[in-house]
């Protein structure tokens, strides 16, 4: 293998063809053949090619492509970057549009040009390239949100809203599931703020004994209490210029709740076993994942305090409710974590992708981080798997987007029917389509306008009741 040309991978069922297109290219690529879906997924996984070159038309149903999308999809699957150009027969048009819309990078008809058929495959290469160099150089960004990985519209707001948040000193309450990342949001408010550069503190109030949470809080003078043998600030004092974080408020004890409240509306401490008071300017941000309105409802938490920690409330979701997010964070920690552990891991197998889709996360990022940290040191090979994930394997990802822009497609027209009570003229204006067009969708989908029927039958039953009342 010469580790200095670019791999070239090419997907044709035609041996001729197949030989023809080597020995053409071998000279500039490094350059893989493959006759089938199989030995194409084989090639992809060993080679890594950068663009592949392939023929819709594969057995065993050479004459229809159904097998070319198939293979042309699970490419796509496995290597998202990859850069492939579909090869089409003369007649086939409308195949090499879909695939473009299914994710390849260009097509070409046959028979094959090889000079037109190298500058398509050229600029495969360097677009492929120009990617990888604009993914190396975001990674290379030093952004406050950088650790807040997410494509999820409502994660999205969430951090429009964080940018609005970090510009003022105003009190903010993280709510979320437990492993949803609360303390990355609240590094990312203290890190977008004026008081970046300043210490960040961050307690977790679930974990310090009710014992103990006023002296970690406001900190103790010598001869406190037993052990006290010198003076120790406590994490609110440590904070001064910056942001405080406290996590798992919820769990804070009573009698720690009370002066912490006497704090935020005084920002006046005083040490445990002292009688000065001290000024502490700090930004204090707060978090649980507990309903602080039912806790102060059975007085498990004080009701004042609730109003003054909650200025602002951000509502996090819970990873099983944030999508496509699954998968992206997936990807993001395998690279990562693989590249600390200076393992060789390419990507997930389509039985891991459907998995981790498929799976809950009750633990949220957190469990997703110990899982994908689990499969990168188990695993044997370079693809991670469900088995490997300790998932369950759910069979393939089923993302067929012709089925999903049908059933798109059926629900719009069944609901603009209902809208407009059967009739076709105001349905199609809805729609955004003449009536000719939703005629023929309506035969298409096998349709029938049962609003317009059981509209017809009210209207003839109003009209006996009338003749009668006549």
């Amino acid at each position: 293998m010469d580790q200095g040309k670019r791999t070239l991978l090419i997907v044709e069922d035609d041996p001729g063809l197949q030989s023809q297109l080597k020995w053409h290219f071998c000279e500039d690529y490094e350059v893989h053949c493959a006759g089938d879906y199989d030995a194409a997924i084989e090639a992809l996984r060993l080679f890594e090619p950068s663009v592949v070159i392939q023929d819709l038309g594969l057995p065993p149903h050479e004459e229809d492509v159904l097998e070319g999308f198939r293979t042309m999809q699970q490419i796509l699957r496995l290597s998202r970057h990859t850069k492939i150009i579909v090869v089409t027969g003369t007649q086939g048009t409308e195949h090499a549009l879909r695939a473009v819309s299914l994710g390849a990078y260009d097509f070409y008809p046959k028979p094959i040009d090889t000079k037109v058929l190298d500058l398509i495959v050229d600029r495969a290469f360097q677009m492929h390239d120009l990617e990888k160099q604009n993914k190396s150089l975001l990674q290379q960004e030093t952004s406050p949100l950088t650790g807040l990985v997410t494509s999820n519209p409502t994660m999205l707001n969430i951090c429009h809203k964080l940018e609005k948040i970090a510009s003022t000193d105003v009190t903010c309450l993280l709510f979320g599931e437990s492993g949803t990342g609360k303390e990355l949001f609240a590094r990312a408010i203290h890190e977008l703020s004026a008081r970046k550069g300043q210490a960040f503190v961050a307690i977790n109030c679930a974990a310090i004994p009710d014992s103990l949470i006023e002296s970690e809080l406001f900190g103790y003078e010598k001869g406190a209490f037993t052990g006290a043998d010198k003076r120790t600030i406590g994490k609110i004092e440590s904070a001064q210029g910056g942001t405080l974080f406290l996590d798992e408020l919820g769990d804070m004890p009573l009698v720690a709740q009370a002066k912490l409240l006497r704090f935020i509306q005084e920002r006046i401490i005083e040490r445990v076993g002292g009688r000065v008071e001290i000024t502490v300017d700090v930004r204090i941000v707060c978090a649980t994942n507990k309903d602080l309105k039912k806790l102060t409802s059975r007085e498990a938490f004080r009701e004042d305090l609730y109003f003054r920690v909650s200025d602002v409330v951000v509502n996090i979701p819970p990873l099983r409710d944030r999508g496509e997010d699954k998968l992206l964070l997936s990807r993001h920690f395998l690279n990562k974590i693989a590249s600390e552990y200076n393992r060789d891991i390419v990507n997930f197998d389509e039985t891991a992708i459907a998995s981790i889709d498929a799976y809950k996360w009750p633990g949220n990022v957190r469990e997703l981080i110990a899982k994908v940290k689990n499969a990168v040191v188990m695993a044997d090979g370079r693809f991670i798997s469900a088995l490997d994930l300790q998932l369950e394997d759910v069979g393939e990802l089923a993302l067929n987007l012709k089925h999903v822009r049908e059933g798109a497609e059926r629900t719009a027209i069944q609901k603009a029917l209902t809208i407009s009570k059967g009739k076709i003229t105001s349905a199609a204006r809805l729609l955004g389509v003449t009536r000719p067009t939703l005629y023929d969708l309506l035969k298409r989908y096998n349709i029938k306008n049962n609003n317009q029927a059981d509209l017809k039958i009210v209207d003839k039953l109003v009209a006996n009741s009338d003749r009668k009342v006549d």
